[in-house]
């Protein structure tokens, strides 16, 4: 089955028409320069020279593309689900210097233990619990041992104004993906799938609700 004909498959959007307004949207709303350099950062600290990362839910390659300038000893691999936001990646500027695959999370064509870093950003709340689990159980066999997971994804609104900001992405998004992200979840799901050290870097105030940056370490 195609990877956009699954019914696990959530478009980078939430809706396939927006595919082309997904840019914009991250830029005007999710503060997407401060969220992806702090990722960034995290991600470059726990990538040995010459190491591999893997950009899970690559979308339209902004992260990798500017991953791999950062970083140019690096394999940066982008992988999603849809051929169309591929395509959009692989004609930005800078795009050959990452390796682009078709993929759904929980299914990822990539070997046992060959990344260093797998990335994922705004991809879990899209996804139903036992699609949460099976993509982070995926991403734990795709990391090596000691390997690290960097995720920026919604967490917990602290106050007021973030609830109802975040209650506007679940109208936009579905309640039942991102109910445990309001409920701050998040961090237990993940060491629920098998990973140590789970630890919130930092918790950004968006448009659309508290997003938070989030590292776990798969045991060496």
């Amino acid at each position: 089955m195609p990877a956009t004909d699954s019914p696990h498959y959530v478009p980078a959007a939430g809706w396939k028409q927006l595919t082309r307004l997904y840019d914009p949207i991250v830029a005007t709303t999710m503060r997407e320069r401060l969220f992806r350099s702090q990722l960034a950062d995290l991600a470059a600290a726990n990538l040995p020279d010459g190491g591999t990362l893997v950009d899970v839910g690559s979308g339209t390659g902004t992260f990798a593309i500017a991953f791999a300038e950062r970083r140019p000893d690096a394999n940066v691999i982008g992988v999603d689900g849809d051929p169309e936001i591929l395509a959009l990646a692989q004609h930005k500027p800078g795009s050959e210097s990452v390796a682009w695959h078709e993929g759904l999370a929980g299914q990822l064509p990539l070997p046992d233990q060959s990344a260093d870093v797998v990335t994922m950003s705004l991809l879990l709340h899209h996804l139903l619990p036992p699609d949460k689990a099976s993509a982070l159980t995926d991403v734990r066999r795709l990391l090596k041992p000691g390997g690290r997971l960097c995720i920026a994804d919604w967490g917990r609104p602290r106050d007021p104004a973030m609830r109802a900001a975040f209650t506007v992405l679940q109208t936009i998004d579905g309640f039942d993906s991102t109910r445990d992200h309001g409920a701050g979840r998040l961090p237990r799901i993940v060491a629920g799938a098998g990973f140590r050290a789970v630890t919130c870097h930092a918790r950004i105030r968006t448009g659309f609700g508290s997003l938070e940056v989030l590292s776990a370490l798969k045991p060496a």
